[in-house]
């Protein structure tokens, strides 16, 4: 079973800019669809983004469309997610998903890392 394992995270001002990352540990990332969710405090975990084994599909809530970037590397076998024009709505800790198909990702059904904590202030 893949460990995956967030970072880059952190503290940063409405309007900025961050990129997490994804790691994946194991010699089949390249077979596994990966996504990012979200899960602001008293909230439920939410979807943001996914993308399938080759990266050429890619899907994102209507809430980070054209502001956020989900992209992988499969020489380090790294996801991750470009996230521009922050909102204060964007904090949450996020999470990373990996999985054997797209729509097992997206039913939460893939193996989670352990999040990062990201907070635009205003």
């Amino acid at each position: 079973q893949v460990q995956v394992v967030e970072s880059g995270g952190g503290l940063v001002q409405a309007g900025g800019s961050l990129r997490l990352s994804c790691v994946a540990s194991g010699r089949t990332f390249s077979s596994y669809a990966m996504g990012w969710f979200r899960q602001a405090a008293g909230k439920e975990r939410e979807f943001v983004a996914v993308i399938n084994w080759s990266g050429g599909y890619t899907s994102y809530a209507a809430s980070v469309k054209g502001r956020f970037t989900i992209s992988r590397d499969y020489a380090k076998n790294t996801m991750y997610l470009q996230m521009n024009n922050l909102k204060p709505e964007d904090t949450a800790v996020y999470y990373c998903n990996a999985g054997p198909d797209i729509t097992t990702v997206q039913a939460m059904g893939g193996s989670w890392g352990q999040g990062t904590q990201v907070t635009v202030s205003s």
